[in-house]
């Protein structure tokens, strides 16, 4: 019966191993990529509409900002 719950031990051990490992390596890949390709801030958008000629108000930051979150 010993060898049941050796098994049943282990297989557990090897799931919350996994699993921490599993969060660091995410962690470490998400931090490189963010590093790369930083999000977009409003100080970018601003700059992008002075480059194409244009003042933006605060409402076309926002609404630019907003495009962003939703993806589009």
């Amino acid at each position: 019966m010993s060898f049941g719950w050796q098994s049943v031990i282990y297989i557990l051990i090897g799931v919350i191993g996994g699993a921490i490992i599993g969060f660091f390596v995410a962690k470490k890949v998400m931090e490189r990529q963010l590093k790369k390709n930083p999000p977009i801030t409003r100080g970018m958008i601003r700059a992008m509409y002075m480059q194409m000629g244009r003042k933006p108000s605060e409402a076309q930051i926002d609404a630019a900002m907003n495009a962003m979150k939703r993806g589009r």
